[in-house]
C-alpha cells in the first residue's frame, strides 16, 4: 500500500500555474469544491461541451487529508443528489450528471490498493480518460506515469491544517483554476 504521496507529473513538466488555498474545515472545503465545480460548468461553456476534451484531476495526499470529502463537494455541486461512494473498493464510481453546462460523465477513482503499476493497465480504464469526461484520481501514484500528464494536481496536506496546493498543468486546468 502507499507509503507517502509521490508527485505523478515528470519533473521537467513545469505547472501553467500554482494557487495555495487554506482549508481550515470541512466547510472549507465543501466551499472549495462548490467554487471549483462552477469553475468547470464555467470553463465547459466557454470551450462549449461538445468540444470539451475532458479533465484530468489527480488528487494527493495522506489518509484522511479529505480527497473524497473533496470529490464529494465538487460531485455535489456539478448536480450529483444521490450518495458518493469512497471508491476505495470498486477502484471507480461512474456518475452522469446533467450539471448547468450540460451533461457530463464523471469519474470518481481510487487506486490506494494497486500494488504496481501494471494493475492500472491491467484495469483497462485508459477509455474513461479519451471519452471528454471528468476523471478525478484519489493515489495516481500508484499508477505509476501511465496516467499521463494531468489537467490539474491538488496536493492535501494534514500537518499544516489542511493545506490544498493547486497546481495546473493543461490550458484547460488553468482556466479551471483561475475562475477559483
Amino acid at each position: 500500500m502507499p507509503e507517502s504521496p509521490e508527485p505523478t507529473t515528470p519533473a521537467s513538466t513545469p505547472a501553467l500555474l500554482e494557487h495555495r488555498f487554506e482549508l481550515r474545515d470541512e466547510s472549507a472545503t465543501l466551499a472549495f469544491g462548490a467554487r471549483f465545480a462552477r469553475a468547470i460548468d464555467q470553463t465547459r461553456e466557454r470551450i462549449s461541451p461538445e468540444h470539451f476534451a475532458g479533465l484530468q484531476v489527480q488528487l494527493i495526499g495522506d489518509l484522511g487529508a479529505g480527497k473524497t470529502t473533496l470529490v464529494r463537494a465538487m460531485l455535489r455541486a456539478l448536480g450529483h443528489e444521490g450518495r458518493v461512494k469512497s471508491p476505495t473498493y470498486t477502484l471507480v464510481e461512474p456518475y452522469s450528471l446533467h450539471a448547468a453546462s450540460g451533461p457530463l460523465d464523471v469519474y470518481h477513482f481510487d487506486l490506494y490498493r494497486f500494488a504496481d503499476s501494471a494493475e492500472w493497465a491491467d484495469a483497462s480504464f485508459r477509455e474513461y480518460f479519451d471519452a471528454g469526461a471528468l476523471c478525478f484520481v484519489e493515489w495516481p501514484q500508484q499508477a505509476g506515469g501511465l496516467l499521463g500528464v494531468p489537467d490539474l494536481v491538488f496536493h492535501l496536506y494534514l500537518p499544516e491544517g489542511h493545506v490544498l496546493t493547486a497546481q495546473a498543468f493543461s490550458e484547460t486546468g488553468k482556466t479551471c483554476l483561475e475562475r477559483c
